[in-house]
């Protein structure tokens, strides 16, 4: 399937853009785990929020993965024998309109799967089959050259912190609200970037 052009995207159609995606391709399958793509990134979001997050962590942890959308690659399968790299799509496009802590961490939200699996073997021990088959494509754990490079990082407690509501994202049958409850913090977070640029 041929991927559809972006619209030219503007501080006042960003949100409206991120909802058509939402509305549109949400209902998708999410790597072979029991929920769908918009169920995923809604439960991340909400365990941030419920976790007395703040509105930049709440917005990467819901937009972390919308680059499985915005990539001419399209989206992940159990299939798959390379890494389609949503992680840079994503914050390509959501990059002129969000500060650099939402769009570090959707950009490295997979380094930090890595830099997690090589520098806490609990964590690895308690991936899914579909994320131990993405971690293979991406690479695997960190070798310790990357683990320092990647510790160097100014947001890398948040960037880990998403990594976390990204793994936390994953349950069947859980309700969560709908991306409407979330537009007008996403409009905020825009709001003040774009604003004070």
């Amino acid at each position: 399937m041929k991927p559809r052009r972006a619209p030219e995207l503007t501080r006042q159609t960003i949100v409206g853009f991120l909802a058509g995606i939402f509305e549109r391709r949400g209902g998708e399958e999410y790597l072979g785990e029991p929920v769908t793509m918009a169920e995923h990134m809604l439960q991340g979001a909400h365990f941030a929020e419920q976790a007395g997050e703040s509105e930049e962590i709440i917005v990467a942890a819901l937009l972390h993965d919308i680059g499985h959308f915005t990539s001419e690659f399209g989206t992940f399968s159990m299939a798959d024998t390379e890494d389609c790299h949503h992680e840079d799509a994503g914050a390509e496009v959501l990059a002129p309109f969000f500060p650099s802590i939402v769009t570090d961490c959707v950009k490295y939200h997979v380094a930090a799967k890595r830099y997690l699996c090589a520098t806490r073997p609990d964590y690895f021990r308690r991936l899914s089959q579909a994320s131990i088959h993405s971690l293979n494509l991406q690479g695997g754990p960190m070798t310790a050259a990357e683990i320092a490079a990647f510790e160097e990082n100014p947001n890398l407690a948040d960037i880990v912190k998403v990594r976390h509501y990204d793994e936390a994202g994953k349950r069947a049958d859980f309700a969560t609200a709908p991306f409407a409850h979330y537009a007008p913090m996403v409009q905020r977070v825009v709001d003040r970037h774009c604003l004070s640029a």
